[in-house]
């Protein structure tokens, strides 16, 4: 497969065409950005871990018959997906009170929720990825009924696996964000990447905070703990 010509760059991610009209590779940054740009940063080897722990994750996902982008991960940083129509939607997961949730409804952090939060925002940097509900989605055309059920199947299904596989390395999946695309023929699969920039990890024993907050926060030891994470990650999948 040949490397083609950009055709993308967004704030962690580089994309290029290929000469096969259906696939596209990734390159994943370093580069680090938090509250919808404002701030900006680096964090060194973020890119590498990134791409590997995604593609980890997105192979253990297609066991569960949850199909997704990926295809092949070329080196470190880069990884063959298949091309994709982004349906412009965040889909955030929410299994314990943190971040904006927490601030949002006044309530603290760390409150497990019986049942697991769905919320949606739609993406669009200029507005500042506004919170929306679905039937805001389908008056916007931004997704079709059937899709929205669909993502929201497949989210749901998504949260139910990962939640017992970091419980089964010490660690609680606080909340996360998904995106996901249509395939010529409109199927719906998951796209975009699961990694400590787009999930909220805390130890499940010391609740140390092991994701991007950590760079949100200015917590210190970011790149010590997207190691640690991707560290237990590499662990668990390895030995399945």
């Amino acid at each position: 497969m040949k490397k083609l010509e950009q055709i993308y760059e967004g704030k962690a991610k580089k994309v290029f065409s290929t000469d096969d009209p259906r696939l596209l590779i990734v390159e994943y940054k370093d580069d680090a950005t938090a509250f919808n740009g404002l701030k900006k940063g680096t964090i060194s080897g973020k890119g590498a871990i990134n791409n590997q722990m995604s593609n980890r994750m997105m192979q253990l996902l297609e066991e569960q018959g949850i199909p997704t982008h990926f295809v092949e991960e070329l080196s470190e940083r880069e990884t063959v997906v298949k091309r994709v129509s982004i349906v412009p939607l965040e889909v955030i997961i929410r299994n314990i009170s943190a971040g904006s949730f927490a601030k949002r409804y006044g309530v603290e952090e760390g409150i497990v929720f019986d049942e697991p939060t769905i919320e949606f925002s739609y993406k669009n940097d200029e507005l500042g990825d506004p919170l929306i509900n679905d039937r805001h989605a389908i008056a916007m055309k931004l997704a079709t009924r059937e899709e929205i059920d669909r993502i929201t199947e497949l989210a749901f299904e998504v949260n139910s696996f990962m939640r017992g596989f970091f419980s089964g390395i010490g660690v609680d999946l606080v909340d996360f964000k998904l995106e996901f695309g249509r395939l010529p023929d409109g199927s719906i699969i998951l796209a975009d990447e699961v990694s400590p920039d787009t999930c909220r990890f805390w130890d499940s024993v010391t609740h140390e905070k092991l994701d991007k907050d950590r760079f949100r926060r200015d917590l210190g030891g970011v790149e010590d703990a997207y190691r640690e994470i991707m560290r237990r990650v590499s662990g668990k999948a390895g030995n399945r």
